[in-house]
């Protein structure tokens, strides 16, 4: 049995089955919509969330995993005797880090350390799995952050949006503000830079936006031995496949594929219809 216990947030959405097989723990972000406080995954997942946004007359807002989740998790794997490993959203998109700085406090004895992902989605996701892949076959604390730091510098995410409306009015915009007020068609194409959603460029329709979108791919992962590749969608099932599938043979060294929603409390941000990639090159 792993001696580290693997912690990441909902916002990495890495599918379930193999959050069971490596055994980590998901925090659960915080959905508000009106009156109702919803856990991320738990009390709502995507297929509803979007179903239910269609006719909502109340916009969803959103608020950081909080410190008393994060001290209930500590108990319990502290308890059986675990070292702790929190690969967590990246700060500058979430206060998620500062929950569990808060909760940190509880446990002073305990030996329970960070690796801020400068992330989200599965490109998170795939550096709380290399470090549990790690602790799985015995590594230690120092060793599964030192995996999953290596990790976060060989991670990427790209994505389409329909629109800036919802990262506009959530506050996570970040450089792409300056395509804010473009005609309505544009599609824009964004990426998470140094922790922060930065746009790249702007693409007529949707169908060259998902083109480009392979293109980048491409761009990025051009001399790797190998790739692992996931989606990220919301509510674009259909987009998401033909868009992995397409990247599985233009690229033809996918180590490993993963379909991966994206989490309500993300999708509250990004708005339905987005559709991306996270990868990881080794």
């Amino acid at each position: 049995m792993s001696k580290v216990a693997i912690v990441t947030d909902s916002t990495a959405y890495i599918p379930p089955d193999l959050v069971k097989q490596y055994q980590i723990t998901v925090v659960p972000q915080v959905l508000i919509w009106g009156e109702e406080t919803l856990l991320d995954g738990i009390d709502i997942q995507p297929s509803e969330f979007y179903e239910r946004l269609k006719t909502a007359d109340v916009m969803p807002k959103t608020s950081q995993a909080t410190v008393a989740t994060f001290k209930e998790i500590f108990e319990h794997l502290v308890g059986e005797g675990k070292d702790i490993l929190a690969v967590l959203i990246s700060d500058k998109l979430s206060g998620t880090i500062n929950s569990y700085t808060q909760a940190v406090e509880f446990f002073p004895g305990a030996n329970i350390d960070l690796v801020n992902s400068e992330s989200v989605a599965m490109m998170l996701g795939f550096q709380a799995l290399e470090a549990a892949r790690a602790a799985q076959k015995g590594a230690s604390l120092a060793e599964c952050k030192a995996i999953a730091e290596d990790a976060r510098g060989r991670t990427g995410v790209i994505f389409a949006v329909d629109t800036l409306e919802f990262l506009h009015r959530g506050g996570r915009i970040g450089g792409a503000s300056r395509f804010l007020g473009t005609a309505l068609q544009l599609k824009p194409i964004l990426t998470v830079l140094d922790g922060r959603v930065e746009a790249i460029e702007r693409v007529r329709t949707k169908k060259k936006a998902h083109a480009r979108l392979i293109e980048l791919l491409e761009e990025r992962t051009v001399g790797s031995k190998s790739v692992k590749l996931a989606t990220l969608h919301a509510s674009a099932l259909e987009d998401a496949r033909e868009l992995l599938k397409e990247a599985e043979e233009r690229l033809g060294n996918v180590e490993e594929s993963i379909f991966s929603e994206v989490s309500p409390v993300v999708g509250t941000h990004a708005g339905p219809g987005t559709v991306g990639l996270a990868y990881m090159v080794s």
